[in-house]
Parts: C-alpha cells; sequence; structure tokens
C-alpha cells in the first residue's frame, strides 16, 4: 500500500511539473510563433535571433519556437514527453546561453532558461509518469 502511495505522489508531482512546464512553453512559443500575447512573431524573432548573430536566423527561430510550441503541447499530455522534452531543453540551453549574460535573472541573466533547460532534462529522464493522455487509455506510463 506504501509503495503505491509514493508511486502516486511521484505521478502526481510530475504531473505538476509537466503542467507548469507546459504553460511557460505554449505561452512563449505561441508568442514566437503567431505573435500571440504581444509576442514578435516569427518574423519578429527571427528577426531578434539575426541581431544576435545567429546562423539561419529564420530557421532557427522556427525549429526554436516549435520546440517551445510542440514540446509544451506533447508534454501538457504526457505524449512523447521524453522526447518532447530534449528539444525544449536544448532550445532553453541556447537561450540561456546566447541571449542572456550572467546568472542573475533580474539582471536579464541565464537563471531562468537555465532552470527551465535542467527541469526539462529531468522530465525527460523520468517521464510522463501516470496521469497522461497515453495512460488514460491503457499505455504504460513512460
Amino acid at each position: 500500500m506504501n509503495t503505491l502511495r509514493n508511486a502516486s505522489r511521484q505521478d502526481f508531482g510530475l504531473l505538476i511539473i509537466r503542467l507548469i512546464l507546459a504553460v511557460v512553453l505554449l505561452y512563449h512559443g505561441s508568442g514566437k510563433l503567431f505573435g500571440a500575447f504581444g509576442g514578435p512573431g516569427l518574423e519578429g524573432f527571427s528577426g531578434w535571433l539575426g541581431s544576435m548573430g545567429i546562423p539561419m536566423p529564420s530557421v532557427s527561430a522556427f525549429l526554436a519556437a516549435a520546440a517551445e510550441f510542440f514540446g509544451g503541447l506533447a508534454i501538457l499530455f504526457g505524449l512523447w514527453v521524453q522526447w518532447a522534452a530534449l528539444p525544449a531543453a536544448f532550445t532553453m540551453f541556447v537561450a540561456a546561453f546566447s541571449a542572456h549574460s550572467g546568472f542573475d535573472g533580474q539582471k536579464d541573466g541565464m537563471e531562468y532558461p537555465l532552470t527551465l533547460a535542467l527541469v526539462l532534462v529531468g522530465l525527460a529522464l523520468l517521464g510522463s509518469g501516470r496521469f497522461s493522455l497515453p495512460t488514460s487509455f491503457g499505455a504504460k506510463a513512460s
């Protein structure tokens, strides 16, 4: 009984982590892809990446925005979480080390994107847990 209770707590913990990561990724990804929530849209994001010297800014902008938006959707529903988290984590690592200087998030440092990247790596290692769309249809938790 205690083992079942611990498993349920772990699955609930993974659900909480997935939900907040999904909200953050969907928010920022939709701003970059579609200009939602006052975001720059793909053209604006591409221009900003180009101004920083990021190679192939249009392709890079699309890949980063898609990793955030579609990765956020997958993480939200618990679909292919171990695979969806990796491109999103890569995107956050790139953001941390290219768009931010220093560590302090209050001074435009890498604290926030680095935290997101590492939590995404943790999620990639752990999987979605039992509270996910696939397990709702009888699949084994990843």
